[in-house]
């Protein structure tokens, strides 16, 4: 019988016009190009991950999940809706401007067939001095002052710009007009889906060298015009000990914990683990074993491992289901 443990993954890297190199900086081995989005742990059509530690090494995850369904991944950890893990863990690395977008929720008529709505949070872990990004709508934006925006070129002069610093973090519940700015790196928790409706993309060719899609119905049939929910914090000064709520929604809670030592933790039978280290190193332990941890890497602790330990000198994001 196998027994619980961490789970490490090889990360499915995805070419993107906004993409660079920077990943590499977490000691990730990856491909030639412009690289801008590490799927770090991944189920679904457009990218799975595959176990690179112990007994299950070689596994895909959604063979995990069909062998060992609620019993790791948790009472809550299991969807009807399509079977699949119900997270997509990210490391982006953004280079240059993502698109202008927004994400439907999962009650959305036009959704792809099987696919979620798409609820996320960023938490950033490097930035240049005068990065920025956007997040949300200017005050009074309506959907006719949007689509005359779109049609007339002047969608960034509705949006918000919000400068940011490593450590922030930004709530972006479906309907949130976003994107990420040249100069950020973020580690990104959200819903399991790849649906994006692009609303602005800087006039810009794609990889191909010929202007992205826009989706101007959708974009403005999913908009949140009287505010999403959104929320952003800083999170500067957390002790070391004791975990900080970054956010909290009906798909997942994101905390950040500051490791300084031997921290010990235990996973509940209602849903997995999800470790993210955003800084510094240590090791992971548990009733059976011991595993290093460094920057970069994200670790899946399923729900019936029990106890585990957290030790060394780091900064780490825990999620789990609400």
């Amino acid at each position: 019988m196998t027994q619980p443990y961490p789970l490490l993954f090889q990360p499915e890297f995805k070419e993107r016009v906004w993409g660079g190199r920077a990943l590499e900086q977490f000691g990730l081995d990856i491909p030639e190009g412009h690289i801008g989005e590490g799927w770090m742990i991944a189920d679904h059509p457009n990218g799975t991950t595959s176990i690179v530690n112990g007994e299950l090494a070689g596994r895909g995850l959604d063979q995990v999940r069909e062998q060992f369904g609620r019993e790791w991944f948790g009472s809550k950890g299991f969807s009807e809706v399509n079977g699949r893990f119900p997270l997509l863990i990210k490391l982006l690395d953004c280079n240059d401007n993502l698109s202008v977008q927004v994400h439907p929720t999962d009650d959305y008529e036009g959704l792809p067939k099987g696919e979620l709505g798409k609820t996320e949070m960023w938490y950033v872990l490097d930035a240049k001095p005068d990065a920025k990004i956007i997040y949300g709508l200017k005050d009074q934006v309506s959907r006719e002052t949007l689509k005359e925006a779109m049609e007339n070129g002047t969608v960034m002069e509705q949006l918000r710009e919000v400068s940011v610093k490593a450590g922030d973090t930004f709530y972006i519940p479906a309907g949130t007009v976003h994107a990420l700015c040249a100069g950020v790196v973020v580690a990104e928790i959200q819903q399991n889906s790849d649906t994006t409706y692009r609303i602005f993309d800087y006039n810009r060719p794609g990889l191909d060298g010929k202007p992205r899609e826009l989706h101007i119905e959708d974009s403005l049939n999913v908009t949140a015009y009287e505010g999403s929910g959104a929320t952003t914090m800083s999170t500067d000064g957390t002790a070391p000990g004791e975990w900080l709520e970054l956010a909290k929604s009906p798909y997942f809670v994101v905390e950040k914990g500051v490791v300084n030592g031997a921290w010990a933790q235990s996973t509940s039978p209602e849903s997995f683990t999800i470790i993210v280290v955003c800084d510094g190193q240590g090791t992971l332990s548990w009733d059976n074993g011991s595993i290093g941890y460094t920057s970069g890497q994200c670790f899946l602790l399923p729900a019936n491992l029990g106890a585990y330990t957290l030790d060394g000198q780091s900064t780490v994001l825990r999620s789990y289901l609400p």
